[in-house]
């Protein structure tokens, strides 16, 4: 197995050379890839050992039976914790993205292998020839397909300039059309005959090495093959694991170079594929973009229209300030809106932060595109909703590249601080690959201690943050991410004191949108920490010309009482509906604005404020801006709800919801409970309504594959 192992690993380390110096751009050296070597070397062990782990831990099931042909408890303990071993590397190598299939088609196999044990009694294939000839097979068929996944590769790279992924799946729907595209574009022979000789080699030392093993190790002791194997077993398992850390070795941990052919030079292309295997059908209907491409294009007052490049470019030029203003967005964790005090809740949980809305410009009808942290944080950053289905844009290599609005900010200090770590959801990928010169802030940078599995507490995020953005000397665009108001809830000990918990009767929660007291205190624990970061950056020279934005990533499902109309609940817009406030008492005078707008326009609306000059190449409007178009919805936000695959769009009147799989709709106003009545003016918006949502995520769609850094012009 080792040797096996050495010799798949020779001919990876081959091909990442070969991949090399034959797509090397000027300018780049092997000295400065160096690193891109060593982290691809960590990802060429983990896809070996998850190819040899199984093979070695089946390899050692055997069953022994005594003189009364019983079997013994030796050998039932030695199969049981073979069983458990293998069950712990399966969670380790589905760790974060099993799904149930996978864990259900897992399952059966092992039951089959069970199966064969006790039929054959022994799966050893040094000792039982039956298993000899299924391990020779199974080897000879990895190699192959190792051999051909790579030859495949370098001509998806040379012709899409990406690694092998899944997508490449989708060119079986017009297989005779590919087939003669193969044919007429790649040296098919050339290719094959390579692939054999490639194959034939491994494959001969494979052989050559399985007839020349010594059977020394197994005539040992029992009690050194299960030290040796048990040992064995768990380099394995680290190697599938990929290092000693909290998140397993990820395809996005590439992408921290900042740099796409470095990123691409790490990755391989098993790991590629595998990786994008649940992402195969994301794709995008051109037809469909283009037939809406003349909407698309007025609603977001695109400045130079063209249907035939689909171009989306909106440029926002500005004279730049004497002294620009610091930028720092604060992304809090599940802040619902209806849960705080800006909208009246009986428990009053965020009484400083209201104060805070009250004194500068407020928007109190903002929405998220959807539910859940890592489309929000997407949704920020990106500017565009993260309507993949069923599982987040940040998960899929394909989309990691993306044009950020934060890199117009030129000559300014760019800072994220995160509590824990910006592993889950591959969030480091979307974060180092698109910002440039970004400075990530994690929890080992800090002085402070987790206090849980999220990391360190939001009032020492909030301090530590203020103490780094103290010291610079440049302008800085900072984001802070909360995450106290998670659960566990935890409040740490420290702040007992000063904060002082509240319990009420579950009655009274659940009447004003709570599930318990820990709920509840952890929500205005927020509110509480806020206070420290304000009141603490206040005492800073940069407070003064600093605009702070406060954004909810996403609300919490749950009843609004009476704040808000029935249609907010039952069509899920408590969940998506946040505060959004732009703060900065030096700068903006205060004003509370009721109209409809999106977590997307964030970006695109504090650079305005900012009086930087940037292109908006996102779905993301600039909310100051007054330029007027012809569409009939101007103020709206956008609604996707990935568990039940459910669109819609909500605006200052009404609120539009269509479920791609039932087809059922749902057009009822936002306003209050009264129904709509049925006239031609209501049916009317309500088409026009369903025109604008559909073109919406179309265009999302298409966005999320072509909105990349390349595409980028520079103010």
């Amino acid at each position: 197995m080792f040797l096996t192992g050495i010799a798949f690993l020779v001919f990876m380390t081959i091909m990442r050379l070969v991949f090399f110096y034959h797509f090397v751009p000027p300018g780049y050296t092997f000295s400065k890839c160096f690193a891109s070597f060593l982290l691809g070397l960590h990802f060429d062990v983990r896809i070996i050992c998850g190819i040899i782990i199984f093979p070695f831990v089946i390899g050692n099931l055997h069953l022994k039976y005594n003189s009364k042909k019983r079997l013994t408890v030796g050998s039932l303990v030695e199969v049981f914790f073979t069983i458990v071993i293998m069950f712990l590397l399966m969670l380790f190598m589905y760790r974060g993205h099993a799904t149930q299939s996978t864990l259900i088609g897992t399952g059966i196999l092992f039951i089959l292998i069970l199966l064969w044990l006790f039929i054959s009694k022994n799966c050893n294939p040094f000792e039982n020839p039956f298993s000899t000839k299924v391990f020779k097979v199974y080897f000879f068929l990895v190699t192959v397909a190792l051999v051909f996944m790579y030859a495949i590769d370098f001509e998806h790279f040379d012709y899409l300039h990406e690694r092998l992924n899944a997508g490449a799946m989708n060119y079986l729907s017009d297989a005779r059309i590919s087939m003669n595209m193969v044919w007429e574009t790649y040296p098919v022979f050339t290719l094959l005959l390579l692939i054999i000789i490639c194959t034939a080699i491994i494959y001969w030392l494979i052989l050559r090495w399985f007839k020349n093993i010594q059977s020394s190790l197994y005539n040992a002791h029992a009690i050194t093959k299960f030290v040796i194997g048990f040992v064995f077993a768990l380099l394995l398992g680290l190697g599938v694991f990929g290092r000693l850390n909290q998140f397993p070795l990820r395809w996005s941990d590439a992408f921290t170079f900042d740099d796409n052919f470095k990123a691409n030079l790490a990755l391989n292309p098993i790991q590629s594929f595998l990786s994008t295997l649940k992402f195969k059908n994301s794709t995008f209907d051109i037809k469909k973009v283009k037939e809406y491409y003349p909407l698309m294009a007025d609603y977001l007052n695109v400045t130079k229209p063209d249907s035939a490049s689909l171009n989306y470019q909106r440029i926002d030029r500005t004279s730049s300030p004497v002294n620009p203003p610091n930028v720092v967005v604060v992304i809090c964790e599940s802040f619902s809106a209806y849960k705080s005090s800006m909208w009246g809740n009986p428990l009053n949980t965020t009484p400083y932060f209201n104060e805070m809305c009250k004194q500068g410009v407020f928007f109190d009808r903002c929405f998220t595109p959807s539910y859940g942290t890592a489309r929000g944080v997407w949704a920020v950053v990106t500017g565009i909703p993260d309507v993949e289905y069923p599982t987040t844009s940040s998960r899929n290599p394909a989309y990691v590249d993306q044009h950020s609005i934060i890199n117009d900010y030129v000559g300014y200090q760019k800072f994220y601080f995160i509590g824990g770590s910006s592993s889950w959801a591959n969030i480091r990928g979307l974060l180092t690959n698109n910002l440039d010169s970004l400075h990530l802030y994690e929890q080992e940078d800090y002085k402070s201690k987790p206090i849980d599995v999220w990391g360190i507490s939001d009032k020492h995020l909030f301090l530590e943050a203020n103490g780094v953005l103290s010291k610079q000397t440049h302008p800085f665009f900072a984001v802070i991410q909360t995450a106290d108001n998670h659960r566990p809830y935890t409040i740490p000990e420290e702040d007992r004191k000063e904060f002082v918990m509240k319990n009420y009767p579950i009655d009274t929660l659940k009447k004003y949108g709570f599930q318990s007291n820990a709920e509840l205190n952890a929500f205005r624990y927020t509110d509480f920490c806020y206070q420290k970061f304000i009141e603490t950056a206040k005492k800073e020279p940069y407070f003064n010309n600093t605009i702070f934005v406060f954004v909810g990533d996403h609300g919490i499902r749950g009843e609004a009482g009476n704040m808000f109309p029935k249609a907010w609940e039952e069509d899920g817009l408590t969940t998506q509906h946040v505060p959004l406030l732009f703060y900065s008492p030096s700068l903006l005078s205060p004003q509370r604005i009721d109209k409809t707008c999106s977590q997307l326009d964030l970006i695109p609306s504090v650079t305005s404020l900012a009086k930087i000059s940037f292109t908006n190449t996102t779905l993301g409007k600039n909310l100051f801006d007054t330029l007027q178009n012809n569409v009939r919805f101007k103020n709206n936000a956008f609604l996707f709800d990935p568990e039940v695959k459910q669109i819609g769009m909500v605006t200052d009147d009404f609120c539009y919801v269509h479920n791609l799989l039932s087809g059922r709709e749902d057009f009822r106003s936002s306003k209050d409970n009264s129904p709509l009545p049925e006239t031609p003016e209501i049916a009317a918006d309500k088409k026009a309504l369903q025109q604008l949502t559909q073109a919406y995520y179309e265009t999302a769609r298409y966005m999320l594959l072509n909105n990349k850094k390349a595409n980028e012009i520079k103010p």
